[in-house]
């Protein structure tokens, strides 16, 4: 049984600067960026969507490392964005401000690195 009375909204990422990061995801995803900061901002497909993709201020934020060695700050959370062609999005995400990892585990997915070091995936689905 859920939790009574909840609905899922969206996932934060924290970073030394929010507002920088939320506009890096704003170039990549083409989302509205909504808050009023410092420390806090959301960026989601409109004002009614319903969920969002949330940053927030985190004064001690170390970057993770991908992939994580021991002693390493390890990543918490990955996001995967399904695209239509891998390549022609990883030249994307790059021109909006991410690199690429060096270490790839799977051939139809590309691990990306964000400004603030928040490992993303890049897939295309090949099933679909």
């Amino acid at each position: 049984m859920p939790l009574p009375g909840t609905t899922w909204f969206g996932v934060n990422l924290d970073a030394p600067d929010p507002l920088a990061l939320a506009q890096f995801y704003q170039r990549l995803l083409g989302w509205q960026l909504f808050g009023d900061g410092p420390d806090d901002y959301s960026l989601a497909p409109s004002e009614t969507a319903g969920y969002n993709l949330g940053f927030q201020r985190e004064r001690d934020h170390v970057r993770p490392a991908w992939p994580a060695r021991p002693g390493d700050q390890q990543m918490q959370i990955h996001l995967d964005i399904e695209v239509d062609d891998v390549e022609e999005a990883v030249a994307y995400a790059i021109g909006a401000g991410a690199v690429q990892a060096e270490f790839q585990p799977q051939p139809n997915v590309r691990v990306m690195i964000d400004p603030a070091g928040h490992p993303f995936c890049l897939y295309r689905d090949e099933d679909a």
